[in-house]
């Protein structure tokens, strides 16, 4: 067994190594999941046969200790010399370096499983396509049963949850590449025809109303750009507001633009793009509306790909003030 979990453990270590130098595309969720099914056959087997087998030796050295020494005075020999017998039995049922990185480690490992599966996930933002909602290096936490439970790996829905709501900040698998994931505010909801006309936004023929702030000043950058705060319907009688940026020196027209399922749907000119959302899709876009490949590039975001909603920065190493909520607010009733 020791040699088989050396095996177990370098084949864990290999994949997660390549991941890291870029020789593979991992899968986080699958390799915690095979490691919640490793280390919990081996916690059974350390449970029902590994520990009693230990716990049956230490028995048998109490025994035959316990026999020797009374065959030993019947000898009339009282000074017998014998071992510490407490260090020899706390040697037998010591458990062996393979079941602790194995054993050992599955309740923890199925701890960060269910949470991360069932409750919240963290992740890092990488880059700047949602400032200034979010900035690079913020740590997020992911609401994962918001929209309703998801088997973990494939994806089954358990439960039905609350509906996506227009300028919820989710956190979905990115639909060209589906291992990699994508966050983005939602703009469009099934059935919305989306325009996006000289950077404004219209849904179902309403122009969607924005106010200018002061202009906000993008460090990594080293420049201004205009920022506004617009206020999106939600579809459920309210308004939510957010902040967005545009950068004047980029043209509206929006090119490389890739092929995508149901590319029928968006009809792109000079001026932006139209799109129709289909059934069971959502139309995103970046918050930093000029700097963010989102659905006018690739196209809609389906049900199945959502992985939850985003809610709170938990942690921002470079910036301590970041930490707390985000995502606009609701207000009024929508016209």
């Amino acid at each position: 067994m020791p040699y088989l979990t050396a095996l177990v453990l370098a084949a864990f270590v290999g994949y997660a190594g390549a991941w890291y130098l870029g020789f593979i595309d991992g899968n986080f969720a699958l390799l915690l999941f095979l490691a919640c099914v490793v280390t919990g056959l081996y916690f059974l087997a350390e449970r029902l046969v590994f520990l009693p087998q230990r716990r049956a030796a230490a028995r048998k050295l109490e025994d035959d200790a316990k026999a020797r020494e009374a065959e030993l005075q019947k000898m009339g020999i009282t000074q017998t010399g014998a071992p510490d017998l407490a260090t020899a039995r706390d040697k037998l049922l010591m458990q062996p370096w393979w079941l602790d990185w194995t054993a050992g480690l599955f309740p923890v490992i199925l701890v960060v499983f269910l949470l991360r599966s069932f409750l919240v996930e963290p992740f890092k933002i990488p880059s700047g396509s949602m400032i200034p909602t979010l900035e690079v290096g913020d740590l997020i936490l992911v609401n994962k049963y918001n929209y309703g439970l998801k088997l973990p790996v494939i994806g089954t829905r358990l439960t039905e949850g609350r509906p996506v709501a227009r300028g919820d900040v989710v956190v979905f698998r990115y639909p060209p590449k589906p291992n990699l994931d994508y966050i983005k505010r939602v703009i469009g909801l099934p059935g919305d025809e989306v325009l996006y006309q000289n950077k404004e936004l219209w849904i179902n023929g309403q122009k969607i109303a924005r106010d200018s702030l002061p202009e906000y000043f993008e460090e990594d950058a080293m420049r201004y750009f205009k920022q506004f705060e617009e206020r999106l319907p939600t579809g459920e009688g309210a308004l939510k507001t957010h902040r967005l940026l545009l950068d004047e020196s980029r043209p509206a027209f929006i090119a490389g633009v890739e092929p995508f399922p149901q590319r029928d749907q968006c009809r792109y000119d000079v001026q932006g793009v139209r799109c129709k959302v289909p059934a069971g899709h959502y139309f995103v876009m970046g918050d930093n509306r000029d700097n963010s490949l989102d659905s006018r590039y690739w196209g809609f975001v389906p049900d199945a790909n959502l992985v939850g909603r985003a809610f709170f920065v938990w942690m921002n190493f470079g910036n301590l003030k970041r930490i707390g909520g985000f995502g606009g607010s609701r207000a009024g009733a929508s016209a």
